[in-house]
């Protein structure tokens, strides 16, 4: 069904002889091989064994003028890693209402970073994928309203984004397992971009109601909850919670060097997610066709030390006799539900590095080949994997 349905849209917009609104379809695709070079490892869906599909797509924007300011996007893309299948992607009608103020109203991508609007148009980067410590969210649309108002401050060029939506969907988990559902109600936020020459810079806030059905503490939740540790089980819930995202990055494109860094800093109040704070800079230079780099990327993800030790060791029963707060009040060598949660919330910490390397040599007008050896280093295990990326992007 989905594998028609391309081709099915493909069809209807080629026919445009008997509309009045003009059909322009653009394309772009990524072919990507890639693999770990360590045995039993593995990072950015790649395992020792070499992999054409895990980043591979292929994806059709539509895009119509239907006149008197108004427009319509679609945006469709099958990815290797989901069989190829094609899925709408973006889908949304915009009105411009005056010269410097657009609105829009679909599925969209959210502006959490520099490259969210194009992230998924390797063409339009050096890296064969944006720094992963920070673009690591595993969703990036939702369905809503986007005002967008460009304007110039003096010599700068100004961009104001404002988005209100939500999303539903599931998501892998963290450790890669079973996909969680995750619904973000009320998401809203700013994101702002000015630029100047060869210098941009720009700020985001997104916040967002959160839950996710977190199904990895289900059982620990429902032994607290067994012994009335209710606000202990909620603060591992992740239900109705206030979720925040801020990022700021500032990009250099002066002669032949090239400079991007940004900053990111995730929280979801009282919930199981730790804090988490993640940021990379990476370096250019283009030699001609070729264009060098150098990344730096480092991810924090860890809980405040006063989110430990909230659940008692023992609480009061009847006629003042103790009663171990653990999985088996009726076995003395059952863990304590405190030792539990603390081994649930430090058991969120990520700290890690990772370092790239990799070259870029526009080989033709639309066309561009890429090569990068990213290594990670997990700081908590000191576990070292190196995944080597070969890519050719196109844009048509």
């Amino acid at each position: 069904m989905k594998k028609r349905l391309l081709a099915a849209v493909v069809s209807l917009a080629c026919i445009s002889l008997n509309v009045q609104a003009e059909i322009r379809i653009n394309g772009f695709a990524s072919i990507v091989a890639g693999q770990t070079l360590d045995d039993d490892t593995r990072l950015y869906g790649y395992d020792d064994d070499i992999s054409y599909k895990n980043e591979s797509m292929f994806a059709l924007q539509l895009s119509s003028d239907l006149q008197d300011r108004l427009s319509a996007t679609a945006q469709i893309v099958a990815r290797g890693n989901k069989d190829f299948d094609a899925e709408f992607e973006w889908a949304y009608v915009s009105y411009q209402i005056n010269d410097d103020l657009k609105v829009s109203g679909g599925k969209m991508r959210i502006p959490f970073y520099r490259y969210s609007d194009f992230l998924d148009v390797g063409y339009a980067y050096r890296w064969v994928r944006p720094p992963q410590s920070v673009y690591n969210f595993a969703f990036s649309t939702y369905e809503g309203l986007n005002l967008l108002h460009s304007t110039t401050l003096g010599d700068w060029d100004s961009t104001t984004q404002l988005i209100y939506g939500s999303f539903s969907g599931r998501v892998p988990s963290a450790a890669g397992a079973t996909p969680e559902q995750v619904e973000l109600n009320d998401l809203a936020g700013i994101n702002w971009t000015i630029s100047y020459d060869w210098f941009s810079a720009r700020a985001a806030y997104i916040v967002a109601e959160t839950t996710i059905s977190a199904s990895s503490v289900v059982g620990l939740t429902a032994a607290l909850n067994g012994y009335g540790l209710n606000n202990q089980a909620n603060s591992l819930l992740i239900s109705e919670d206030d979720g925040a995202f801020f990022g700021l990055g500032f990009s250099i494109d002066y002669d032949n060097f090239l400079f991007d860094a940004e900053y990111t800093e995730i929280e979801v109040e009282n919930s199981l997610l730790p804090d988490q704070t993640q940021y990379y800079a990476s370096v250019g230079y283009r030699i001609d066709d070729w264009t060098v780099h150098l990344t730096y990327e480092n991810n924090d993800d860890e809980h405040d030390s006063n989110r430990l030790n909230t659940v008692p060791a023992s609480i009061s029963g009847p006629n003042g006799t103790v009663i171990p707060v653990s999985l088996d009040p009726t076995n003395a060598n059952s863990p304590l539900l405190r030792d539990v949660t603390n081994q649930v919330l430090l058991g969120a910490k990520q700290e890690s590095s990772t370092v790239s390397v990799g070259a870029r040599y526009d080989f033709h007008p639309s066309a561009a080949l890429k090569v990068d050896l990213s290594r990670y280093n997990d700081d908590i295990t000191d576990q070292d994997i190196d995944v080597l990326a070969v890519a050719i992007d196109l844009v048509f």
